[in-house]
């Protein structure tokens, strides 16, 4: 599948149907504003570098946020049913050529060149791969490997692999136009019957997912089929029907649109426009069926009749480039990190040397921090990301730095902190202060991540 909204540069129309699912309708691409970039530098979140121009660097606190989105998706896939792997990195032309890639645009992927010496041949010492711009391919793969009976369908692979696109260089744009993404690809393989279910599915977790994140501006799209289509008729007027069903009762029917001719020639596809705080569309989600690469991998499955069946493929992202979707979250939230995401989270700060031996057991009470090494820590136990600034200036000084960086709550500790035992906290929005027991405090957090606040 293809990341959100990213298009390759040459003209490649073949390459931009068959399997970049999320660019936008218009060809163009997003570019990253100059807000963006003073955020990210300003909060330390990625860097970029000439020795590996259009790949992103995430910095700790960058890698925090990444981390972060990649566990509320695969939490929120795992409830789906979707099944977690992970699949190589390059693969040798002939699957390519398989999926039809290599013959339409092999000047967009990144050629490895092998150099094995111990092969007799000097034919195939220098076998030629390809870095994998996509996941489809490898996840056909994999649910050939086995036999596969209708009784286990829908079969639901997610793949949170790197992938590389030789973006020309002109084009490269912060996180939004890269070489090398990631993104929540998920690919489902089953029948005829089933596409429906698997489409409402999919459109209520797109509802969910964007409301957690308060993205609740988008529409939905419908590109039916064009004319250099593959499939059979009937298949596309099955499933264009079954698209619009879908659609008239998630959304209703006067709140998604259709863009007629405007499919990928292997299958209908639904295209999601998010809206950000500029007014500006950006394409995110996708879901696409797709007739063409089951059949190219002669994919089947035993149906209830003992006969073999072709499976529907549908190709699923709800972040599409979590890259990108990075950079949609850092201008939605103009650097303030709600506390679930957020890489700051609180501060603790000492008012004079006299406190900061108490406010270092606070940091690692709150943060949950242990420095028992004889015994491994428990995968359930919650973290928190706290700071402690100690530094020679003023309580003024370095309350105004928290804020300016981002962290959610700030904390003082005194003599009256340590003699009380409760901790004199405000929020990052309001000066107001509380004197709350650290119990309480870390109740607080709890709840906020539970509830994504």
């Amino acid at each position: 599948m293809s990341r959100g909204g990213t298009l390759f540069l040459r003209n490649n129309g073949f390459f931009r149907q068959f399997c970049n699912h999320t660019h936008p309708p218009n060809g163009k691409n997003p570019s990253t504003s100059t807000a963006t970039l003073e955020l990210a530098t300003k909060q330390q979140l990625y860097m970029l570098d000439q020795n590996s121009p259009g790949s992103v660097f995430f910095l700790p606190h960058g890698t925090r946020i990444f981390n972060k989105l990649l566990k509320f998706m695969k939490l929120q896939q795992e409830k789906q049913g979707f099944t977690e792997v992970i699949t190589p990195l390059m693969y040798k032309k002939q699957l390519w050529e398989t999926s039809g890639h290599w013959a339409k645009y092999a000047e967009d992927m990144f050629r490895v060149e092998g150099n094995d010496q111990s092969k007799f041949d000097e034919s195939e010492r220098n076998d030629v791969y390809g870095l994998k711009p996509m996941n489809c391919p490898g996840h056909c793969l994999v649910f050939k490997r086995f036999n596969r009976s209708y009784k286990e369908l829908p079969v639901r692979f997610s793949d949170w692999s790197s992938l590389h696109r030789n973006e020309a260089s002109g084009a490269l744009t912060g996180l939004t136009r890269v070489r090398r993404f990631h993104q929540d690809d998920g690919h489902i393989f089953c029948t005829h019957d089933q596409v429906g279910e698997e489409i409402s599915k999919t459109i209520k977790l797109i509802k969910i997912c964007y409301g957690v994140f308060g993205l609740s501006k988008f529409r939905m799209l419908l590109s039916t089929r064009p004319d250099n289509y593959i499939g059979s008729l009937e298949d596309w007027s099955r499933a264009e029907s079954e698209l619009s069903k879908v659609l008239d009762s998630e959304l209703g029917v006067s709140n998604w649109s259709l863009r007629e001719g405007d499919g990928a020639f292997y299958g209908p596809k639904i295209d999601i426009l998010l809206t950000d705080q500029f007014g500006k569309e950006h394409q995110a989600a996708t879901i696409q069926l797709d007739f063409q690469l089951p059949q190219r991998f002669e994919l089947e499955y035993q149906n209830d009749k003992d006969d073999y069946d072709v499976p529907i493929m549908i190709h699923r992202a709800i972040f599409g480039s979590v890259e990108r979707f990075m950079a949609l979250l850092i201008d939605h939230y103009a650097g303030k990190w709600p506390f679930w995401l957020s890489p700051r989270q609180a501060i603790v700060i000492p008012i004079n040397d006299a406190h900061k031996e108490h406010a270092k057991k606070v940091v690692k009470e709150l943060s949950n921090e242990h420095e028992d090494f004889d015994a491994p820590t428990k995968l359930s136990e919650k973290k928190f990301y706290v700071d402690l600034d100690d530094r020679n200036e003023t309580i003024g000084f370095r309350t105004k730095d928290a804020i300016s960086k981002g962290y959610n709550y700030i904390i003082l500790i005194g003599d009256k902190e340590i003699e009380t035992g409760k901790l004199a906290i405000r929020s990052r929005d309001n000066r107001k202060i509380e004197n709350i027991p650290v119990e309480q405090i870390i109740q607080k957090f709890n709840n906020l991540e539970d509830q994504y606040n």
